[in-house]
């Protein structure tokens, strides 16, 4: 099973898009507080549709919290700055993707936290900013699995 990460979120139609992608793809949620909106916010539910119940979701109170749950496992944290395009690395289950807050992406201090052969990115035009969060949670989430096979998919 894949995860994805959510540092700090700010738009709750896209987290909800990002839970019925997991539910969808046997993928967890994890979101790291502070959050942009209440999890019974009615965009997020919306956006979800009924697809709540099927996900798995861990909200974790800040960013410190979040690496001592995924301490020894191997952590991708998606970025413009990324050198590596995402389906250049070779996933294996177990892995984590992070993608950062919709208005300012991941804070320059995380992404420096992390070995750049981790720091992947998703291929543009050059006169891009950046996809959207919910877009970009489904490219990798849909490489990762598909270099698995598709394993538990029809």
């Amino acid at each position: 099973m894949f995860e994805i990460i959510l540092f700090e979120p700010e738009i709750p139609p896209n987290t909800g898009n990002i839970i019925r992608l997991c539910a969808n793809t046997g993928t967890r949620l994890n979101l790291v507080e502070p959050l942009g909106f209440k999890l019974d916010d009615k965009q997020l539910i919306r956006a979800g549709l009924d697809y709540h119940e099927f996900a798995q979701l861990r909200v974790h109170p800040n960013w410190e919290a979040c690496l001592r749950h995924f301490e020894g496992r191997r952590i991708f944290p998606l970025s413009t700055k990324g050198r590596i395009r995402h389906d250049r690395i070779i996933y294996r289950e177990g892995d984590a993707f992070l993608l950062g807050p919709e208005s300012r992406g991941l804070p320059v201090n995380v992404l420096n936290s992390f070995p750049e052969e981790n720091l992947i990115r998703i291929p543009m035009l050059p006169e891009s900013r950046s996809l959207n969060l919910s877009n970009s949670a489904s490219v990798v989430i849909y490489e990762a699995w598909r270099q698995g096979g598709f394993q538990g998919g029809i």
